[in-house]
């Protein structure tokens, strides 16, 4: 597990607010890999695991690792560490989280597979080909780097094989909506920003509560409930809002609109991804995949009202996905996405009860591209 002492702090926005909840932190499956990754491959190099093991997250912290397993023969290397999710109620909490870095002959790179408890990608719609490691983009990035490090310290190439496994993965993705999204034999290895943010709905809704009141006081008249760090920083970079301006939302839009009815500013952005977003335009307050699901049917009946004929709109209530409805309705000319941000921003009218607040939406896909947006309404515009 993680050492103490090395959670994130911030003036305002989620460092803030999660500083509000007193909720301790976690890390990532990624975050875990890639410090098992980082501490096989120096000791493939150096023949020493180093331990515990530090690495860099995106946003520049550095949390330290303990290694939990390790394994040194010729040519491959071993070493595991003990998921911590902090206060989050995450399925994957204590899982060990195995990193087997082989190496491979110079000009290869580092390639990616799935060892036992990691799943593989086997449908469309997701943020990797059909065929690949569940591993996601970001833990990617994070190993690339971490090996590209340890290579320059150690006098390698920096060309290896890095196999993730979890133990007991396989059982513990039946808990998941992994075997639904057509990723079968296991876990994904997840997270963009390496720390897992505590999952509490009395603690999380009173710092969301508390978010506001900060907001107020330091005179805001615009704040943004977002539903993740992507979409905060396209908040952001849309609006130029000060971090505390920044709602920590997560999946409790309800929350933010509540507390907004009572305690109004001038203008509320919703920012968020495109599949949490649709659950809020088909009536959700709660987005939590646990307790809402992305509607297919009702994805498909807005996109008939945009233009789409009965085969898109078929394909429409197929799609594995919510970002594949986006991408099949963006191929063939249909606004898909500023459908959703304009019927979430009238879930969002209809909470706020003519408070004096309006809305604007913005919808966003993995990467932090806009996919679909509306454009501010105040309930003298309905």
């Amino acid at each position: 597990m993680a050492e103490a002492g090395t959670e994130t702090k911030a003036a305002g926005g989620r460092g803030a607010q999660l500083e509000r909840s007193g909720l301790r932190p976690g890390w990532t499956t990624g975050a875990c890999a890639t410090a098992a990754a980082t501490a096989a491959y120096t000791a493939l190099l150096s023949a020493e695991f180093p331990d515990p093991v530090t690495i860099e997250l995106p946003r520049g912290q550095r949390p330290a690792f303990a290694l939990a397993a390790e394994e040194l023969v010729a040519g491959r290397a071993m070493a595991a560490v003990v998921k911590d999710a902090g206060d989050d109620p995450d399925v994957t909490h204590g899982a060990l989280v195995r990193a087997t870095v082989r190496a491979l002959p110079a000009g290869r790179g580092v390639v990616f597979r799935a060892g036992p408890g990691v799943g593989t990608v086997t449908r469309p719609g997701l943020p990797l080909p059909v065929g690949e490691p569940a591993i996601n983009p970001v833990p990617r990035r994070m190993m690339r780097d971490h090996i590209a490090s340890v290579a320059a310290r150690h006098g390698g190439t920096g060309d290896v094989e890095i196999e993730i496994s979890v133990d007991h993965g396989e059982e513990i993705a039946r808990s998941t909506w992994n075997p639904r999204l057509g990723i079968l034999g296991g876990l994904s290895i997840l997270g963009t920003t390496g720390i897992v943010v505590p999952y509490s709905c009395s603690a999380w809704i009173d710092s969301i509560r508390r978010g506001v009141d900060v907001a107020r006081a330091a005179g805001r008249t615009h704040v943004a409930g977002c539903t993740g760090s992507t979409s905060e920083k396209v908040a952001v970079a849309v609006h130029g809002l000060p971090q505390d301006a920044l709602l920590d939302m997560g999946d409790f839009a309800g929350a933010v609109l509540k507390y907004l009815r009572r305690h109004p500013v001038d203008r509320l952005t919703v920012a968020g991804g495109f599949a949490k977003l649709s659950k809020l335009a088909a009536g959700h307050l709660d987005l939590h995949s646990s307790r809402s699901q992305v509607d297919k049917d009702f994805l498909a009946e807005l996109a008939r009202r945009g233009g789409a004929d009965e085969e898109l709109a078929e394909a429409v209530a197929q799609a594995n996905t919510g970002l594949e409805t986006v991408q099949l309705c963006s191929a063939r000319g249909v606004p898909l996405g500023d459908l959703v941000a304009a019927a979430a921003r009238d879930t969002a009218l209809g909470v706020l009860r003519g408070a004096p607040v309006a809305v604007d939406v913005l919808c966003i896909d993995r990467a932090g591209t806009i996919v679909g947006r509306a454009d501010v309404r105040g309930p003298r515009d309905l």
